[in-house]
C-alpha cells in the first residue's frame, strides 16, 4: 500500500512517499503578489490611485491551477493521501481534486494544518499520521 503526505504551502510542495521513502519537492511558480493601492495625496478628496486586484487575482488563479497541474501526476500511484501545510493552499488542492479529480479525491484521507517542517520531521509526521 503506498501512503503518501503532500506538505504544500504557496511556495513549493514536498511529497513524502514512505514506501520509497522520498520526498520530492515541486516549486510553484505563483508570483508573490502585493497590491499597491493609496491616494497621491493626504488630503481628502485629492486624486486616488485605482488597484485593478482582479487582474492579480485572476493571475494568480491560474497559476495556482498550473501548481496543482504539476503535483497531481505524483498522486496517481497512490492509495491513501494525505494534505498537510500552513495556510489555505492545501484546501485549495482538495477543492482542485474534488472539482477534477474523482479518481484521486477518493484516495484522500484528511488535509491538516501543520506548521513548517524540515523534510525528517515532515517524514516523521506522515509515518505517524498512517501509523494512526
Amino acid at each position: 500500500m503506498k501512503n503518501v503526505g503532500i506538505w504544500i504551502d504557496k511556495e513549493k510542495t514536498k511529497i513524502v512517499d514512505l514506501e520509497k521513502d522520498t520526498i520530492e519537492t515541486v516549486f510553484s511558480e505563483i508570483e508573490d503578489f502585493h497590491i499597491q493601492g493609496g491616494s497621491g495625496t493626504r488630503f481628502k478628496g485629492g486624486p486616488q490611485d485605482v488597484v485593478q486586484d482582479s487582474k492579480y487575482l485572476e493571475r494568480e488563479k491560474h497559476q495556482t491551477k498550473a501548481y496543482f497541474k504539476k503535483i497531481i501526476p505524483f498522486l496517481d500511484e497512490a492509495n491513501s493521501i494525505v494534505i498537510f501545510g500552513p495556510a489555505e493552499t492545501g484546501e485549495k488542492l482538495r477543492k482542485e481534486l474534488s472539482e477534477n479529480h474523482p479518481m484521486i479525491i477518493k484516495k484522500l484521507r484528511e488535509v491538516q494544518k501543520a506548521d513548517s517542517m524540515t523534510d525528517n520531521q515532515m517524514k516523521a509526521w506522515v509515518r505517524e499520521y498512517y501509523r494512526n
